[in-house]
């Protein structure tokens, strides 16, 4: 592996972890909304959140381009504040946690539908407070599902291309990651390195996906 190559696969792992920590307190919160209450506007919540899944990447990224630019709602705010995100490695975590999100909240959620609400309302008729039963039980008893979905989100970082590519560039050494450097390649007709790269993507896609299913297994026998 050469160094250039190193760096690629360094910097993509480190916005894949980085996005997967983004997304973490505000994808557990929505998932246990939607997992135990009810309340208005629930399945337009559920449905804006599975857009990434459906919608094409590229679609999504215009979005965060319009959204985060220079003269969006946000990216001016943003760089009034002295942030810049658009063709940043910020561009590329951004683009990365909003394809990841749902695949997260979906896991997540189904973890918290399958604690039983028997140990939950036994420790509050011990007296114990809401969150200190969420600390204590449910999270502990969801915690494989919860585990296997950040492994799905950080898979689904990784192979991030279209809307990165749009919001973050290709800039090397600064945005590129391993889907853009794969493309790259192939662009410039470097055939033998872009399958390298493959071959790195395909073991590290691999390894997130037994991961993944592992934990579920786990978690369905407990």
């Amino acid at each position: 592996m050469s160094v250039e190559t190193a760096q690629i696969v360094c910097f993509t792992l480190g916005a894949a972890a980085q996005s997967v920590v983004c997304i973490l307190p505000p994808g557990l919160a929505l998932a246990w909304l939607l997992a135990r209450k009810r309340w208005r506007g629930k399945t337009l919540v559920e449905t804006l959140v599975a857009l990434p899944l459906i919608m094409p990447p590229v679609a999504t990224g215009l979005i965060l381009l319009r959204l985060f630019g220079r003269r969006g709602p946000l990216g001016a705010w943003l760089e009034r504040a002295g942030v810049e995100i658009v063709f940043t490695w910020r561009a590329v975590v951004l683009a990365m946690a909003v394809m990841s999100f749902p695949l997260l909240v979906r896991s997540a959620r189904s973890a918290f539908e399958g604690v039983d609400r028997d140990f939950e309302d036994a420790a509050h008729n011990l007296g114990s407070p809401p969150w200190r039963v969420f600390v204590a039980i449910t999270l502990p008893l969801a915690m494989n599902g919860i585990v296997a979905g950040l492994v799905l989100a950080f898979a689904r970082a990784l192979g991030e291309f279209g809307a990165t590519i749009l919001v973050a560039g290709m800039i090397p050494g600064r945005t590129t990651t391993l889907p853009t450097a794969i493309y790259h390649s192939i662009q410039l007709g470097q055939d033998a390195e872009a399958f390298g790269l493959v071959g790195v993507s395909v073991v590290i896609a691999f390894t997130a996906i037994w991961l993944s299913e592992w934990l579920l297994r786990r978690a369905a026998r407990r």
